[in-house]
């Protein structure tokens, strides 16, 4: 008897994975003891490529551990409240998040490891200065296009803006920037 791939998990898996060859021949390999191994190694290294990717489109940056942070050198600095950020849970509120402080205490580094960890969850993120973003769109030809280049910029997702504006919502970002847009 034959599976068709909408009932059978392994060739529901083999397709995901894209291993046609193995869905051809599925009757051949199914039971064979490397097969889940095999697939394992494959979702790994397709996890592990994919997250070197988004970050690097993402423009994150190197960047230093957050255990690395001297969280005695802000004078004034809430890391309870910095830890409960690597939560992410003001993503699903809709919150933004502001790091504001003199030069040198760390905005950008806890902005990047932000940026990472929701890189690591799978979220979409952009990390760019605020004038790198505003020469972007100036750059835009028409109002029609910068409106196209904004909504690619500030998706739905988190988007991180540093170090003068360190901001972490692209929602809020397109929101205020808008009313300047139709200026330039």
């Amino acid at each position: 008897m034959t599976s068709t791939p909408s009932s059978d998990p392994l060739i529901e898996a083999l397709t995901q994975l894209r291993l046609y060859g193995c869905v051809a021949r599925v009757e051949e390999i199914r039971g064979e003891p490397w097969l889940e191994r095999v697939m394992t190694i494959e979702r790994e290294e397709r996890t592990r490529r994919s997250l070197v990717h988004r970050t690097h489109l993402a423009g994150v940056g190197p960047y230093k551990s957050l255990c690395d942070f001297d969280w005695v050198w802000p004078k004034c600095i809430d890391r309870a409240q910095v830890e409960d950020l690597f939560t992410l849970r003001f993503i699903a509120g809709g919150e933004n998040v502001i790091f504001m402080g003199p030069n040198g205490v760390g905005k950008t580094m806890l902005l990047r490891n932000l940026a990472h960890r929701a890189l690591q969850q799978g979220r979409a993120v952009i990390v760019r200065t605020a004038s790198d973003l505003l020469a972007d769109l100036i750059k835009q030809e028409s109002s029609v296009a910068r409106a196209r280049r904004a909504r690619s910029l500030c998706p739905a997702s988190p988007l991180g803006v540093g170090p003068k504006l360190t901001h972490f919502t692209g929602v809020s970002l397109r929101t205020r920037l808008e009313p300047r847009w139709k200026g330039l």
